[in-house]
């Protein structure tokens, strides 16, 4: 019923992030308990005869991990110049308040009263950009992370690179679309966008969630099924229990 419990607790945070930009969906996994082992398989049965089959009884489930799933989200059109979607492999990188680095797939960027191209909460963003001047008339990045700025001293170019990991299901969730480098994840890779596998970018475009709302119904009726039949289960073990008591009365 715990593991159950964890399960609805992952598909309630899926469906409640169904429209955060770039987010990912997490998926549970189970695992089987240890087993009590009245009789082994392969035992002797006397006369030269083995047991083919065993006697075992199972002490329920757990959860082994919860991972996130970095499937590739729709792309929804906004038509804002900072709005760049990430299409295929790769984060944008973050410099946090302490000056640690995150990583993210939300795209919705802003510039600061510095030119500084920063997330919505004001942080950072690095990979490869440069401030954008006072003034400045056009912004446009190509698919392949080339951006070119129109500002009042002339045509100004740089070229944004992303961020991959080895395992990204290994990273951190920070919470504010962010995550973080773990041993699991391993360390991060900068590659430019379009080459050696990197995703793309797109301007004017976020990505969407890649939550499925009528898969997470559907988990979400089967486990509260599965928690409602193992309830049921308890309570009438309950009741086969104390029937053995009236009988000793």
């Amino acid at each position: 019923m715990e593991a159950q419990q964890l399960n609805l607790n992952t598909i309630a945070n899926n469906l409640a992030n169904a429209n955060t930009t770039g987010f990912k969906r997490s998926k549970i996994e189970f695992q089987d308990l240890l087993y009590q082992k009245t009789r082994e398989v392969g035992a002797e049965a006397g006369g030269g005869n083995v047991v083919p089959t065993g006697v075992e009884s199972g002490y329920g489930t757990r959860v082994a991990s919860t991972t996130k799933v970095f499937s590739q989200g729709q792309l929804k059109q906004t038509g804002e110049k900072y709005d760049m979607a990430i299409e295929g492999d790769g984060f944008l990188q973050i410099q946090r308040a302490d000056g640690t680095f995150a990583y993210t797939r939300d795209g919705a960027l802003k510039v600061n009263g510095q030119g500084r191209v920063t997330t919505s909460d004001g942080m950072p963003v690095l990979s490869g950009f440069q401030p954008i001047p006072p003034g400045s008339t056009g912004f446009s990045v190509s698919p392949s992370g080339e951006v070119t700025v129109q500002g009042p001293s002339g045509t100004q170019t740089f070229r944004v690179q992303l961020s991959r990991f080895a395992n990204p299901s290994g990273l951190r969730s920070l919470g504010g679309n962010l995550y973080e480098e773990t041993a699991g994840s391993g360390t991060a890779a900068q590659g430019n966008p379009g080459e050696d596998g990197y995703g793309t970018l797109t301007q004017g475009f976020l990505e969407s969630s890649n939550v499925n709302i009528v898969e997470e119904m559907v988990n979400m009726i089967q486990a509260q099924r599965a928690y409602e039949i193992n309830s049921k289960a308890i309570q009438t073990s309950d009741s086969m229990m104390e029937q053995i008591a009236q009988i000793k009365r």
